[in-house]
């Protein structure tokens, strides 16, 4: 894997973005963790699926289309958070759940070497 560094920069933007658009649109009192968040969940799956080169075309294909699922399935899940009140533990939680099984799919295909 290699970073790519202009199309890196490029998507740590729009994740910067797009965590700005949660905190403006977000109702309560859990702006800043919902921002973090979001900035966080994005930026990692939209790295791997923009930002970084893989050595292998079909592992670099498979982790592209996981990347790219998992960060509507954030978007979603962000979305859905923005809009009704929510306690920190259950966002913690559940955008964790999603990253960490996101990191270890990604991690069984990089090891299936194909």
């Amino acid at each position: 894997m290699k970073l790519k560094i202009v199309p890196a920069l490029i998507v740590l933007a729009i994740a910067a973005l797009i965590a700005y658009s949660m905190y403006s649109f977000t109702i309560g009192q859990n702006k800043i963790i919902i921002a973090l968040g979001s900035f966080l969940f994005t930026a990692i799956t939209l790295l791997s699926a923009i930002g970084v080169s893989y050595e292998k075309k079909r592992t670099g294909t498979n982790i592209r289309a996981l990347a790219m699922l998992f960060f509507f399935i954030a978007l979603l899940s962000n979305i859905g958070f923005v809009n009704f009140p929510f306690s920190q533990a259950l966002y913690i939680i559940t955008n964790g759940i999603l990253a960490l099984i996101f990191i270890l799919i990604v991690y069984f295909i990089v090891g299936a070497k194909q």
